[in-house]
């Protein structure tokens, strides 16, 4: 597991984190995990992104590190640097499947010394964290959630009917493509259309990549797994916008304001339903990756989520 110069140039570093063969992934899928040159803190984090993106805020990094807290993130298989040649980026059969690569970034990080470790996911990857803290107890230390995707964003009819239709095919056909994303908020985020971020579109497109059936059926189990309640032992902050947009059309007032990606109030509804230590913080003015909003938003997500830390796992 080497290291080697980032794409977000020094002093950031990345590792491929070589994961077992399996049909769905090829005969050699990877993840990557991405730091700073020299860990310094006996606290990481390590952050988990959404569907259809992977670790650029090197800014929100910086916010962390400059609080003593070294900072981690995970490109998962078949996302952002681990996509390689693949032909289907994002086709992700099961998000257990995903249990591979976080263990073995936990493993680098605790070996490089860290003693306390915070899980950091944002939107899909919010969901993904809570679940593998409810699944593997013991092995981070909190949860930090940037707007996790807790229900589906959809009328009655699509998450009643269509959803477990979608499960039966995925039996079948699970690369089938059964979604995708409003290009508005993308096009809101990057730099060549007017946004404040740049990033690769390669690697996160406008649209995005589709959303598979395998996916989607698998969110779902995992959403309604929360709907019953998960039993996350460690304290969590779920952070979120004040109030979502249309998720489809929105309007350039929404998108620099509001969550226009997910539904904010299922967060507020779901995030207690994840364990028996959780906090809800509502961010006025942020945007669904709060990381990515306007400066004030952004620094009382930050402040609040740093805070909150220091607060929940001090070093002894």
């Amino acid at each position: 597991m080497s290291e080697h110069t980032d794409v977000l140039g020094e002093p950031w570093v990345a590792r491929e984190l070589p994961l077992a063969p399996q049909r769905a992934y090829g005969p050699h899928p990877r993840a990557v995990l991405v730091r700073l040159r020299t860990p310094s803190s006996r606290r990481a984090v390590l952050y988990l992104h959404g569907f259809t993106d992977y670790f650029f805020q090197a800014h929100h990094a910086q916010r962390w590190m400059d609080a003593g807290i070294d900072f981690y993130a995970l490109d998962m298989r078949l996302s952002g640097r681990a996509i390689g040649d693949h032909p289907r980026p994002g086709d992700v059969r099961d998000l257990h499947d995903l249990d591979e690569e976080i263990a073995a970034a936990l493993a680098v990080i605790r070996a490089e010394g860290h003693e306390r470790v915070v899980l950091l996911g944002h939107s899909t990857g919010g969901l993904i964290a809570a679940h593998w803290a409810d699944r593997h107890p013991g092995t981070v230390d909190a949860l930090v959630l940037n707007s996790p995707w807790l229900e589906l964003n959809s009328g009655w009819f699509t998450r009643v009917v269509v959803s477990p239709l979608v499960r039966l095919v995925a039996r079948v056909w699970p690369s089938l493509p059964v979604g995708r994303l409003d290009p508005g908020y993308g096009r809101y985020l990057h730099h060549t259309t007017g946004g404040a971020w740049e990033y690769d579109l390669a690697w996160k497109p406008f649209a995005g990549f589709p959303a598979r059936a395998g996916f989607a059926a698998s969110v779902r189990r995992a959403q309604a797994a929360v709907g019953r309640g998960l039993d996350v032992q460690v304290p969590v902050l779920v952070c979120c916008s004040d109030r979502s947009g249309p998720a489809v059309g929105p309007s350039p007032s929404d998108l620099a304001s509001a969550d226009c990606v997910l539904n904010v109030a299922h967060m507020i509804a779901r995030g207690p339903l994840l364990g028996p230590r959780v906090t809800v913080v509502p961010v006025p003015g942020g945007v669904h990756d709060l990381a990515l909003s306007a400066p004030p938003a952004r620094e009382l997500y930050e402040s609040t989520a740093i805070a909150w830390v220091d607060r929940h796992v001090p070093l002894d």
